[in-house]
């Protein structure tokens, strides 16, 4: 059985929060759209991977109703933070919690990798550092997107990489993230974070790296096929 890998960011779920999505342009019945075309593409055994701002809840508790619709979903999904997520936690706590509600299809990427059909899938939020950012969280996130890609590259299989936030965008580049893509030979990454009038400033290659844009809004609201 040939089993794929799918990606889709930001997903803005608000069903435990009061947050409607609908108030932007384009994003009319999204969760509705989320399904129908996710439920058409991915099959039970493929794997979606979901790099960030996955739900509006503000604590944990809030994203039980975001997640119900998740599990509800064919496939196995691998979810990294966003710079939305304001319920994430530790890996542990959130396992707990996946594990208290029966969300058997949902795990993180968080200072780690995973094992799937064949990859080795890592990444972090990442960080967009322009000279105004903390620097602290900034090198918090280089630490764990060099954790996440030394323990990919530690099971011998070739890595998949997701950020959240683009290491490159309009006429700016991360060093800091990008210098760690380039040090692991990364050729491609997938990212979200951007939406609406900014696809027109997404970089699609920098210095040998393809850049692939997965924001919901900026793929009609469909699971990206990876691999």
């Amino acid at each position: 059985m040939n089993l794929s890998i799918y990606a889709l960011s930001d997903l803005h779920l608000s069903f435990g929060a009061d947050k409607p999505m609908s108030i932007f342009r384009g994003w009319d019945n999204h969760t509705e759209r989320i399904k129908s075309n996710w439920t058409r593409l991915v099959g039970e055994n493929d794997t979606v991977v979901l790099p960030g701002d996955f739900s509006w809840g503000l604590k944990l508790g809030e994203t039980v109703r975001d997640f119900e619709f998740l599990e509800a979903l064919p496939g196995k999904k691998l979810l990294l933070k966003g710079n939305h997520d304001l319920w994430w936690s530790t890996s542990k706590k959130l396992r707990d919690f996946f594990e208290k509600n029966n969300f058997k299809s949902v795990d993180i990427i968080y200072n780690s990798c995973a094992v799937c059909e064949g990859y080795a899938v890592a990444g972090t939020r990442g960080w967009f550092y322009d000279g105004g950012e903390d620097k602290k969280v900034l090198a918090r996130e280089a630490g764990r997107l060099e954790t996440s890609l030394s323990a990919a590259e530690k099971t011998g299989l070739p890595a998949l990489v997701f950020l959240h936030y683009p290491p490159v965008y309009a006429d700016t580049v991360c060093g800091e993230i990008f210098d760690i893509i380039k040090k692991h030979g990364v050729k491609r990454i997938y990212h979200g974070h951007i939406h609406g009038a900014g696809l027109n400033n997404a970089v699609r290659e920098y210095d040998g790296v393809e850049l692939k844009l997965i924001s919901c809004d900026c793929v009609d609201f469909t699971p990206v096929f990876v691999a």
